[in-house]
């Protein structure tokens, strides 16, 4: 058989090869010739073979069938068959294979073997790829080796020792003695690894770490040493002692001064000269002190010392390389809540990171941005903030807008200050804000009385420049049919006033209306604030009527239905219409939609619906029958209109009835009751305030507590009725996730009615952070024990929850 061609050769032929087919070809074949001299064992060539076999490994083809000849090369008496043989063991073998096994035996003699490059490699192959089983066999012979006076030899058996520990951690011990010896070594390669095998060690087991905390003395001797010492061309990197052993050094001691008073006192000093002595215009250099920062911000060290690391860190901050400035501002998040004052110094230059090109840059220069932000410097930081924001590229938008709205609700100076910057964040970012922004804004802009014919006047200037903004035209639209007629009255006294005619609010509003940018919800917005403007201007209400009629017939089913009660609002009950849409009263801030005379949902006045007082058994037209049946579902089961809207209408009997379908009634099925609901519905609109409670000394019941979701009932008798119970819940959430889309249901037995006011919010905010409130009042005339069904849905982590329960523990003050 000829002779096989040489490495060099197959490395010539395979790059002359123009297409990756061609170059398959030649490996095939090459293969096959290789696989044909190991079924003849040709001794002869099998070094020549195996090499060539490991490069065609290395460019991605298969070469296990090279395994077993690695083995024979390594029970080879020539240290070049042994060289090959053991690098293919590293490169085609590993510990998922039961052949590694079969050379433990090779390696336990080449361990022993006179030849300090033979041991070495057996070491180097040990500390790769050895199992726990063969770690188990040779450390026995490794911890020999580490007693060596061989440096050479030493240091491999040091990095051999550490690849034991993290296979057969109980093997810990063995090594004990001898690695306490190792940092008496001279020789650089021998401390280093000695280092890494005391990092691994401390690191797995507490007592070695209180063991060798003894040592910080020596390792502090050692780096002091390698500081003060003069050049040495063996050790030297860019003008810098061995820096590798330095880092690694500086690494160890991190972890044996972390919570430790007396090691941290131990290298406070040597610590501050690695950090003023360290040269900067090398990365060899910023390496050290990036890891003497880390070392300083993790053991007790000083405060002067921390500044002193924060200053370095600073440093970085005005780097070229755009690495050491990333490095910079993650080192910096991580310490800004222990020592904010230290890196509020360098503000202005994080500030300026935010107008890097690098966008992973950007992000922590964005995000310590926020963590710098306190009181003293709200207006600096959100104006650098807010520029940032209009000019930042889409994937920013979001999370900038929501930092800067948490950032304006904790420090704002001023309320005006506050309105303005989340209406600037609004009119830049308007479709990246979070879901609950327009809600958190109309709830700032009611409770700042002051500020009303400010805002309102603000927000009708933005909505003449810009319409696509659909959160900012939401509250621009609410604000405007609160507070139109504070608009068209021109007495702003905050900024020069501008005056406005209804027709010309109205035109903007119906603008809105027609545009295609605006979403179902907006609409709705701007449908209401006109409806509103008929009780706030007096000139405009026919064409307010007009208005409202033609969105009767909206092909949106949520347009339509608001349009149509409105016209029944003028039709019917014209007299209701000043109290219905009476201007919002101020909002709690923990209870969004508290005890109020009018509840909001979905930007309109909700009005109450039980009237305090015993409903009379009146009579009522057909007609108005008719369409408030309609308005209870069709069904006789004393329900309030829903918390939430059905998907579909001629489902919500059927939901209502699954509801109550496990409640004992006592009773058969009434008829469809006579007009006792319509004018329960009707009185609750009077004028008379519909939250006239006190206190029964009634205590509070747990009336469902399941999978994270607690609901509290707490309880009041009415002062004019002593029929109607009311019932206040609170809804808390006690996982780590947030619960969205809320909606609690209620139905009670047919002699009861019940009334169930919009809730606060349908977001449950996690760890018990704040809670949903919601009012149900119950008219129990009879004086029966309450029993009440409740059906519970939400979303919770990307899933949508369902759940039904009865509430039977009522208290008998309750209802008695």
């Amino acid at each position: 058989m000829p002779a096989p061609i040489r490495l060099r050769e197959l490395i010539r032929t395979i790059r002359t090869a123009r297409t990756q087919a061609e170059e398959r070809e030649m490996i095939q074949k090459e293969c096959a010739a290789i696989r044909s001299s190991f079924r003849e064992e040709d001794n002869t060539y099998r070094c020549r073979n195996v090499a060539k076999l490991l490069y065609m490994h290395m460019l991605g083809y298969p070469a296990h069938f090279g395994q077993l000849e690695c083995l024979k090369l390594i029970a080879s008496q020539k240290f070049t068959d042994k060289r090959i043989g053991y690098l293919g063991a590293m490169l085609l073998l590993d510990e998922r294979q039961d052949v590694h096994l079969l050379m433990t035996n090779c390696i336990k003699n080449d361990l022993n073997h006179s030849t300090q490059y033979v041991q070495g490699l057996a070491l180097c192959t040990l500390g790769c790829m050895g199992s726990a089983e063969m770690c188990r066999d040779l450390a026995g012979e490794v911890e020999k080796l580490l007693k060596t006076s061989n440096s050479y030899l030493r240091k491999k058996a040091a990095l051999c020792a550490v690849h034991v520990i993290r296979k057969v951690p109980e093997l810990m011990e063995m090594f004990l003695p001898a690695t306490k010896n190792l940092l008496n070594e001279k020789n650089h390669g021998v401390l280093h690894t000695s280092v890494v095998l005391l990092t691994e060690m401390c690191e797995r087991s507490p007592d070695m770490l209180t063991h060798f905390r003894k040592l910080v003395p020596q390792l502090v001797r050692i780096l002091k040493n390698l500081i003060m010492s003069g050049y040495s061309p063996e050790h030297d990197v860019s003008g810098i002692s061995d820096p590798f052993l330095q880092v690694r050094i500086l690494r160890l001691l991190r972890i044996l001064g972390r919570n430790d008073d007396d090691s941290s006192e131990a290298m406070n000093d040597i610590l501050a000269q690695v950090a003023t002595n360290t040269e900067t215009s090398k990365n060899v250099g910023n390496a050290i002190l990036y890891e003497t920062v880390l070392t300083i911000m993790d053991i007790k060290s000083e405060s002067g010392l921390r500044v002193l690391a924060i200053n370095i860190l600073g440093r970085f901050l005005l780097n070229n390389d755009k690495n050491i400035r990333y490095v910079a501002l993650t080192s910096l998040l991580k310490t800004v809540q222990t020592d904010h004052n230290a890196v509020q110094r360098h503000r202005s230059t994080i500030v300026d990171c935010l107008k890097d090109l690098d966008v992973s840059i950007k992000r922590r220069a964005m995000e310590l941005s926020f963590a710098l932000v306190n009181g003293n410097n709200i207006r600096g930081m959100m104006k650098e903030l807010l520029y940032f924001l209009d000019s930042c590229e889409p994937e920013f938008k979001a999370d900038c807008a929501s930092g800067i709205f948490l950032a304006a609700e904790k420090y704002a100076p001023s309320k005006r200050w506050h309105i303005d910057t989340i209406m600037r964040v609004l009119t830049t970012a308007g479709s990246y804000v979070r879901d609950d922004a327009v809600p958190n804004l109309i709830q700032l802009i009611t409770n700042s009385s002051e500020m009303h014919e400010y805002t309102v006047q603000k927000l009708y200037k933005a909505l003449l420049d810009d319409i696509s903004q659909q959160p900012l035209v939401q509250v621009a639209s609410w604000c405007i049919g609160e507070y139109g007629d504070l608009l068209i009255s021109g007495q702003c006294e905050e900024e020069e006033p501008i005056q406005v005619t209804e027709d010309e609010v109205l035109d903007i509003l119906e603008s809105v209306l027609i545009s295609n940018m605006s979403t179902s919800v907006t609409r709705g917005f701007a449908l209401t604030a006109i409806m509103k403007n008929s009780t706030r201007f007096s000139n405009t209400v026919n064409r307010i009527k007009k208005v409202v009629s033609v969105y009767g017939s909206s092909i949106d089913v949520e347009l339509q239905q608001r349009a149509v009660e409105y016209n029944a609002l003028f039709k019917k009950y014209d007299h209701m219409r000043p109290a219905l849409l009476e201007r919002m009263p101020i909002m709690e801030k923990t209870i969004s939609n508290g005890p109020t005379d009018i509840a909001q949902t979905n930007g309109e006045a909700e009005p109450g619906i039980i009237d305090t007082k015993p409903v009379p058994p009146t009579q009522q037209p057909a007609s108005q029958a008719n369409d408030l049946l309609d308005l209870l579902g069709g069904n006789d089961i004393q329900l309030v209109i829903p918390t939430a809207p059905p998907p579909k209408q001629s489902t919500v009997g059927g939901e209502l009835l699954d509801l109550l379908g496990d409640l004992n009634l006592g009773a058969p099925p009434a008829p469809v009751p006579q007009m006792s609901a319509p004018p329960l519905l009707l009185d609750g609109l009077s004028v008379q305030p519909l939250f006239n409670d006190i206190s029964a000394g009634i205590p509070p019941i747990i009336a469902y507590n399941k999978n994270g979701l607690k609901i509290d009932f707490s309880f009041e008798r009415s002062s004019t009725n002593a029929s109607v119970t009311v019932i206040t819940t609170q809804a808390f959430n006690s996982t780590d996730s947030e619960m969205t889309d809320y909606v609690f249901q209620a139905a009670v037995p047919k002699t009861f009615q019940l009334q169930l006011l919009s809730p606060s919010s349908n977001v449950l905010p996690p760890f018990n952070a704040g809670c949903v409130t919601q009012v149900i009042k119950v008219l129990n005339p009879q004086k029966q024990q309450l029993r009440m069904r409740i059906k519970l849905t939400y979303n919770h982590k990307g899933s949508a929850m369902q759940d039904l329960a009865e509430v039977s523990n009522f208290p008998p003050q309750s209802w008695q």
